[in-house]
């Protein structure tokens, strides 16, 4: 490339508020006029209603919610039942994507639960945290072992 075929680089200048009329933001510098949201600091919260009583205070509060609740991955024999594998542990169960791996939940315990249960005629050996008793019971029936780990 020659010299005079040189050509400036596009640079995207920052705003520069203030700078006169010709500037496009002299004057009010973009803010439009007066009011809360032309001032330096005048940021209002998104649920902000201009004083009147929010909706969050004014829907009233109903429920609880336990602390304590023991969550659980979960696995149903239905889906145990399409593999061809006969011994199942957690870290085959996490390898085969059965369970999801997500933040909090990660370490929670696996459960083995009954859906599906009526078509479930497969002889597996499970070690797995926690048990449904119909899941326990169907697989026991076809022969197989439930271990709780």
């Amino acid at each position: 490339m020659k010299l005079h075929e040189m050509k400036r680089p596009k640079i995207k200048h920052k705003k520069r508020l203030g700078k006169g009329e010709g500037s496009g933001f002299g004057k009010q510098a973009g803010k439009g006029h007066k009011g809360q949201k032309s001032r330096s600091g005048g940021n209002i919260p998104l649920w902000f209603e201009g004083g009147q009583m929010p909706l969050q205070r004014r829907v009233p509060k109903r429920g609880f919610t336990n602390i304590f609740k023991k969550h659980f991955r979960i696995v149903n024999l239905e889906t145990l039942q399409q593999f061809d594998d006969t011994d199942f542990d957690i870290e085959k169960i996490e390898s085969l994507n059965l369970v999801r791996k997500l933040r909090a939940r990660e370490t929670a315990p696996i459960k083995i639960l009954a859906k599906g249960g009526e078509e479930f005629k497969k002889t597996i050996n499970i070690k797995a945290n926690s048990f449904s008793k119909t899941a326990k019971e169907l697989i026991e029936k076809n022969g197989g072992k439930a271990e709780v780990v």
